[in-house]
C-alpha cells in the first residue's frame, strides 16, 4: 500500500463558501471547479499546467477548519492499516473512508486518480501543509499513530519541542506538522504556507480580505475571509524546508 498524492481539504462553513473560494482561488493561482457532493458542498481548486492538491468542503456545522485527503493505490488496505493502528471509521463511501485517528483527527482514503505533477509556487509561497493541532496529553500517541501509518515518509521532531515533521517523499504536494497544544482541547487542525518573504505574503493575503491575528518569531498567524485560521511560515516554498517553526 503506497500513498500515491496528498491533498489539503479547506472546512469551512456554508454561509462563507463563496468568500473561502474567492480567497483560496487567489492565493493559490488556480479556479474552482464545479461543485461535487450530494449539496454541492465539495470543490476543487484547479491549477493551470498541474495536478491539483487543495481542495473545498462547505460544513453545515463548526467553524470549519482543515483535514487531509490521502490518496491511496490500495484504499481497503490502507483502512485496515489505519484502523488497526488506532484509528476508528467514521464513514464508509463508495470507494473512500473517512476515519478519524487516535487523536480525533478527521481524515480520508481516497482512491489515487494518476495526480502526479505538483502545483508551482505562487508570489513566493505554496500551500504545502496540514498543521494537526493535538491535544499535549495524545501528542506522543498521534506522533506514533501518523509515523506507523506513513513509514515511506520522514519522521523527524521539529525546531521545537511543541512540533514533530511527517515529510513525505518527494514530489506529494502536502506534509503533516503536529503541534502539541498548550492546553487540553478537542484536536483541531489549519493550513500552512511556505513563504520566502512572510511579511510580503501577508501584505498580499491582506489584500484580498485576510486578517492579522498573531506574530511569532518565524510563522505568522492570519484569519481567511471566511474566519478559518492558517499560517505563513518562514519556509522554503521549494522544499518546505525550515527557518524556525518545522
Amino acid at each position: 500500500m503506497t500513498i500515491r498524492w496528498t491533498y489539503a481539504y479547506l472546512d469551512r462553513p456554508t454561509a462563507h463558501r463563496e468568500r473561502a473560494a474567492a480567497f483560496w482561488t487567489a492565493v493559490t493561482h488556480t479556479r474552482l471547479s464545479e461543485p461535487r457532493g450530494d449539496s454541492g458542498e465539495f470543490a476543487t481548486l484547479v491549477p493551470d499546467g498541474a495536478d491539483p492538491c487543495v481542495k473545498l468542503q462547505a460544513v453545515d456545522s463548526g467553524e470549519g477548519g482543515a483535514h487531509l485527503d490521502l490518496c491511496a493505490d490500495d484504499v481497503p488496505e490502507f483502512v485496515t492499516t489505519a484502523l488497526r493502528l488506532g484509528a476508528r471509521t467514521v464513514a464508509e463511501h463508495d470507494g473512500w473512508s473517512v476515519l478519524r485517528s487516535p487523536a480525533g483527527q478527521l481524515f480520508c482514503a481516497v482512491p489515487w486518480n494518476g495526480e502526479s505533477v505538483r502545483p508551482g509556487i505562487v508570489r513566493g509561497s505554496r500551500l504545502d501543509q496540514v498543521c494537526l493541532d493535538t491535544p499535549p496529553s495524545l501528542f506522543g500517541a498521534e506522533v506514533a499513530f501518523w509515523s506507523a501509518l506513513l513509514p515511506a515518509w520522514q519522521s523527524r521532531p521539529g525546531s521545537l519541542p511543541e512540533f514533530h515533521v511527517l515529510a513525505p517523499p518527494a514530489g506529494l504536494p502536502v506534509r503533516i506538522l503536529l503541534q502539541r497544544l498548550a492546553d487540553e482541547r478537542p484536536a483541531s487542525a489549519h493550513l500552512d504556507l511556505a513563504c520566502a518573504d512572510i511579511a510580503a505574503t501577508r501584505a498580499r493575503h491582506e489584500e484580498l480580505g485576510a486578517a492579522f491575528v498573531a506574530a511569532f518569531d518565524h510563522w505568522t498567524v492570519m484569519r481567511d475571509p471566511a474566519a478559518g485560521t492558517y499560517c505563513l511560515t518562514g519556509r522554503d516554498p521549494e522544499t518546505g524546508g525550515s527557518s524556525g517553526r518545522s
